[in-house]
C-alpha cells in the first residue's frame, strides 16, 4: 500500500494519493486549494497513474483544484450529492463574507463528469475498495472514506473534517449541525477498531484508539451512548 498525503494551500488541507504500491493506479483524495503542483510531483514520484478524485465534502479548500486535476487526468471526481452545489458556489457553501474573501483568486466548478456518492457504497478504484459512510456535520454531503485492514496494514479512515486529532470539524458554516456532528461521531467513528488509522482532512494523523482515549467529542458521545445502554429497559428471556 502507498499513501503520499501533503497539506496544500492556505488551509493545509491534506490532499491524499493512494495506491497499491508505487507505479500503479491511484485514487485522489481531496486536491483542495493550490493542490495541483503538489498531486503531480507525487505522480512523478511515485509513478502513479490516477482514475478518480474522491472528495470527502465540497469546502472549497478541499476542492479547489478538482477541475485542473480532474481535467489533465481525464478522471470523474466523485462527491456527495447535498454538497455537489458547492463547487460551482462556495459562497453559498461557507456564507457571504468567508466566500467572498475567496471568488476573487479561485475558478469555480464543476470537472467534467461528476459521479455522487451514497452511503454504504464500495468503491473499487484502483485496486483499493473505499466504503463509503455518509457523515454530515460539518455539511450535510461530508462522507468519510473506509479501507479494511490488509496484510500488515491497519485499516485506515480517511475522515475529512469529521475527526481530527484532538478535535472535530466546526459546525458553524451553513449546513452545518453539532448534532449530527455528534450523531456521525457515534454512528460511523465509535465502531470501529483502535488499531484503525485516522488520515483527516487537516493536521496530523492519529488513531481511533488515541481519539477514544483522549478526543473530548468522541469521550462526549461514547459516554452518552454508554448512560443509554445502561438505561435501557432490559428484555425478558
Amino acid at each position: 500500500m502507498l499513501i503520499a498525503g501533503f497539506p496544500a494551500g492556505a488551509w493545509g488541507t491534506n490532499c491524499y494519493l493512494v495506491a497499491p504500491a508505487a507505479g500503479e493506479e491511484c485514487v485522489i483524495i481531496d486536491p483542495g486549494h493550490q493542490a495541483t503542483e503538489g498531486v503531480e510531483e507525487a505522480l512523478r514520484k511515485h509513478r502513479l497513474k490516477p482514475v478518480a478524485v474522491v472528495l470527502t465534502h465540497g469546502h472549497i479548500d478541499h476542492v479547489a483544484s478538482v477541475v485542473p486535476v480532474c481535467g489533465a487526468h481525464d478522471v470523474p471526481a466523485w462527491i456527495h450529492p447535498e454538497d455537489r452545489f458547492m463547487m460551482s458556489d462556495p459562497e453559498k457553501a461557507l456564507g457571504r463574507a468567508f466566500g467572498q474573501q475567496l471568488l476573487g483568486e479561485l475558478t469555480v466548478g464543476e470537472p467534467g463528469d461528476v459521479k455522487e456518492l451514497t452511503d454504504g457504497a464500495k468503491l473499487e478504484l484502483a485496486g483499493l475498495e473505499l466504503t463509503v459512510s455518509h457523515a454530515p456535520g460539518h455539511t450535510r454531503g461530508s462522507v468519510t472514506f473506509g479501507m479494511p485492514e490488509a496484510e500488515d496494514i491497519p485499516p485506515i479512515l480517511f475522515s475529512g473534517d469529521l475527526l481530527f486529532a484532538g478535535s472535530i470539524g466546526r459546525t458553524d458554516f451553513p449546513g452545518g449541525s453539532m448534532d449530527e456532528m455528534l450523531e456521525s461521531l457515534a454512528r460511523v467513528v465509535l465502531p470501529l477498531d483502535d488499531s484503525t488509522v485516522v488520515l483527516p482532512g487537516h493536521n496530523q494523523q492519529t488513531t481511533i484508539g488515541q481519539e477514544r482515549a483522549t478526543n473530548p467529542y468522541l469521550r462526549q458521545v461514547a459516554a452518552v451512548r454508554q448512560q443509554g445502554s445502561m438505561d435501557a429497559p432490559r428484555r425478558g428471556m
